[in-house]
């Protein structure tokens, strides 16, 4: 038979619960007023960096609130793509976008993938990204990949990301986040030192991104 004690201990906490759950729910949610991620740096570490674009129904698909599409290029002619899509609170904070289905459904087969640890320059500890190799008629896509959430929170899952969302939700009324992927095409005997030099970048941009972090009100 359950005591008195207990049922009161179950009934305060169901109580408690629910008025989180109403809490959480009832509060408007921010809305992005300044996106800033259009002012990163053109130039990283001699990197000359230039816009592009996707065409509209790729946008459409992506339905973030700032995308940053760009060619960074350097003297010696090598060439890293940077993305970053920028979801607000009221979009939920990430994408569906997936590299791992979204290679092979535009043909490429990817032949080597894991967990990188990538160093900040200016930080003492190092953060966990994702790394893709893939190929296709001969061409080597290496990318490396990340979810960041709340400007400094890096991730290299979206269950982590889903994690930090809600206690940002929860404690600060916002889980905004944005997916950010570095890449470059290079041919079979280039794979190995392209993935340095993604990683490298991959750095520089971490160190950049809170400082260009969009702004929620």
């Amino acid at each position: 038979m359950i005591s008195v004690k207990t049922f009161l201990v179950s009934v305060v906490g169901m109580l408690v619960t629910v008025t989180i759950v109403v809490l959480f729910a009832i509060r408007p949610k921010p809305v992005v007023v300044r996106t800033n991620l259009e002012y990163l740096p053109k130039e990283i570490s001699g990197y000359i960096g230039t816009e592009d674009t996707f065409p509209e129904s790729v946008y459409r698909e992506l339905n973030a609130d700032k995308h940053v599409y760009r060619h960074y290029r350097s003297g010696d002619g090598s060439q890293l793509d940077l993305y970053v899509g920028y979801y607000g609170t009221a979009k939920g904070g990430r994408t569906g976008h997936n590299p791992y289905a979204c290679l092979p459904g535009a043909g490429w087969a990817i032949v080597d993938s894991g967990k990188v640890r990538i160093r900040q320059p200016s930080q003492s500890s190092d953060v966990e990204v994702n790394y893709v190799q893939a190929r296709r008629d001969g061409v080597n896509t290496v990318m490396v990949h990340w979810y960041q959430t709340a400007g400094t929170t890096v991730m290299s899952t979206g269950i982590q990301q889903n994690i930090e969302r809600f206690w940002g939700r929860l404690l600060h009324n916002r889980n905004d986040g944005a997916f950010v992927q570095i890449s470059t095409r290079v041919s079979d005997d280039q794979v190995a030192n392209a993935g340095t030099k993604v990683r490298n970048f991959a750095g520089l941009v971490l160190q950049l991104l809170p400082e260009y972090w969009p702004v929620e009100k």
